[in-house]
């Protein structure tokens, strides 16, 4: 079962997902908010796995909301207004729905969380070595040993494998967040590298698999500490 939480200022857009809910068995909506000071209060008491966004709101807007979230649930960004879109994707929304919406384009973005919840509820319940991600229409398996590196795709992601690549439609916060942290390490908004795959390190670039790829300001610092801990001086 999803539990979703509704934060909008308009009754309709409300009643319309509600009534599309209605519609998808294991959507259930918990609570509505006509703003997102009330949905502040409202996540502390009630844990929800997904949360419909509206980005246009009196005193806070939803993207000002979301940015000031600790660990906030999915979120499906609902406005009349394209203009956001791209600064909803660099906050790692699931989706964006752009009022008004059919019950089709709902449908689609409810599928997406159902997908992503699987591969979070599968890390937290298992120690297995691998997930199952969703690439050319099927559910396929990836250990976590054959993951060479991962680099950003907008809205999706591509896993650089041993052999091969997978494409799929992940955000990278999501996919870093599903990876073991003693393995993997986040060097760019773009890069996640395996650890034992890093071949060399020079300057503002290291080398896997013969791929040059950039160390970001925002991730050098920490990056320079953990491979610290291994340099023989």
């Amino acid at each position: 079962m999803i539990k979703a939480i509704i934060v909008d200022d308009e009754p309709l857009a409300q009643n319309v997902i509600k009534q599309f809910a209605k519609d998808i068995p294991g959507l259930e909506i918990v609570c509505t908010c006509n703003n997102a000071l009330e949905a502040t209060s409202k996540l502390k008491e009630t844990p929800v796995d997904l949360m419909f966004l509206d980005v246009n709101m009196p005193r806070l807007s939803g993207l000002d909301f979301l940015k000031n979230l600790n660990n906030p649930p999915l979120v499906i960004l609902t406005t009349a207004y394209a203009d956001y879109a791209m600064e909803g994707y660099e906050l790692n929304i699931l989706d964006y729905l752009k009022k008004p919406f059919s019950f089709e384009r709902f449908f689609k973005a409810i599928q997406k969380a159902e997908e992503q919840l699987a591969l979070i509820h599968q890390k937290e319940e298992t120690n297995a070595e691998y997930i199952f991600i969703k690439a050319n229409k099927k559910a396929v398996r990836v250990e976590f040993k054959s993951i060479c590196f991962i680099e950003g795709l907008g809205d999706y992601i591509k896993i650089h494998l041993q052999d091969k690549h997978l494409v799929t439609n992940l955000s990278m916060k999501k996919m870093e967040e599903l990876l073991p942290s003693d393995q993997f390490f986040r060097i760019h908004k773009s890069f996640i590298v395996r650890l034992d795959q890093i071949q060399s390190i020079e300057g503002n670039q290291l080398e896997v698999v013969g791929n040059k790829l950039p160390i970001g300001n925002n991730f050098r610092q920490e990056f320079q500490e953990l491979i610290n801990r291994f340099l023989i001086k």
